[in-house]
């Protein structure tokens, strides 16, 4: 099995590998969740009975080919530091790191395929993949599923479908979610229009750690609402539909910002680039902001190609509690804000000014967005 310490030197694939459309999708994931018939879901058990859940469970995990060296790992045998670490990955969710006894995490080396034992349900399974792909996450995770299936008693009733601890899982027991980067429609103030119409449709628009959480890096999350009364492939298709149309409508704020405000976007890109590489203390908050509008540069050709695989992992290795395992030791505030302009300004170093107009940079002469970089 992996060791923790092997899990974070490694970043997930997906964070640095190019998929379709990343220059605005920056991830697709689906989760399932299910319980095992005849045991009282996690909300409502004990200690004795989560433990007997996971007995029944995690070795059926470990034995999925997937999971062939993978990292496997009860809560309560990490620190609270450690399971932020998993949180800020996007590899569990808050509410499984506030856990411990007979609960567990378990994921494959390249972090595509993360499963939560006794968070809400007893199983959470999750994939996810680089770009829009939706289509791929559900493939692979339908198929892990199926073969737990066979081993696993599912708690399952024909007429509802899979019977789920919050009654809005009830039926597939499936959410679908693609993280979508949308600088332009912030910047042009039309980013509310847009949350309105998709919400109105039977989405939800949540921010960069899920439900009840801020949209910080211009970063968002769109998923389904609903499981109940449609087919996954149907929930999927819908989905994949609504992605494409917010494509389409922060490309147009993109082209519509350089033909009206290109200084605009000059000066956030620039500002940008010139706080992240000298800054010697920085919050959180300030700087995913800041590697929001570097991500923007670089989706318009301001910075070389592979810039934007760099951001992206930066949004994670910056976050509190991946500063804190690097240091080796707790961290107060102004220590992780000191912490964190030394590693972008590391990191930073070799990246050039952005090429505001010539060599593929935003050329405001003919109004055209050049070709996303390709960051494979």
């Amino acid at each position: 099995m992996m060791r923790f310490t092997t899990l974070l030197k490694h970043p997930a694939e997906w964070m640095q590998t190019a998929g379709p459309h990343s220059d605005i999708v920056m991830t697709s994931r689906v989760r399932l969740a299910r319980n095992l018939r005849g045991h009282p879901f996690p909300g409502w058990s004990k200690k004795d009975d989560r433990l007997d859940v996971l007995g029944i469970i995690r070795p059926h995990l470990e034995e999925l080919d997937e999971m062939s060296d993978a990292f496997s790992q009860q809560l309560a045998d990490l620190t609270s530091i450690q399971k932020q670490v998993l949180v800020e990955r996007h590899l569990i969710s808050r509410e499984h790191a506030a856990k411990s006894d007979g609960c567990a995490a378990v994921m494959d080396r390249q972090q595509f395929i993360s499963i939560m034992v006794n968070e809400e349900d007893h199983l959470r399974m999750q994939a996810i993949q680089p770009g829009l792909n939706l289509t791929e996450a559900y493939r692979q995770l339908d198929d892990l599923d199926s073969r737990l299936d066979s081993k696993l008693d599912y708690a399952f009733d024909r007429r509802l479908g899979y019977l789920t601890a919050c009654p809005t899982n009830l039926g597939t027991g499936m959410r679908a979610s693609a993280m979508v980067h949308l600088p332009a429609l912030v910047l042009s103030e039309q980013i509310n229009p847009v949350i309105q119409a998709v919400n109105k449709i039977g989405l939800a628009v949540r921010g960069l750690y899920g439900e009840g959480t801020e949209a910080l890096a211009n970063l968002f999350q769109v998923s389904n609402q609903n499981t109940l009364g449609e087919r996954e492939e149907e929930i999927i298709a819908r989905l994949q539909k609504v992605i494409e149309q917010i494509i389409e409508h922060e490309r147009n704020a993109r082209l519509k910002l350089i033909e009206e405000k290109p200084s605009m976007v000059h000066d956030q890109i620039g500002r940008s680039y010139a706080v992240l590489r000298h800054a010697h203390l920085i919050a959180s908050k300030e700087s995913l902001n800041l590697l929001s509008m570097l991500r923007l540069g670089a989706d318009l050709g301001c910075f070389p190609s592979g810039t934007r695989s760099l951001i992206d992992v930066l949004f994670t290795e910056i976050q509190p509690a991946h500063l804190q395992i690097a240091a080796g030791e707790k961290l107060d505030p102004q220590e992780r804000d000191a912490m964190r302009a030394e590693i972008l300004r590391t990191r930073l170093k070799s990246l050039p000014e952005p090429d505001m107009v010539n060599k593929g940079g935003i050329p405001v002469a003919d109004g055209k967005i050049p070709n996303p970089p390709d960051d494979e």
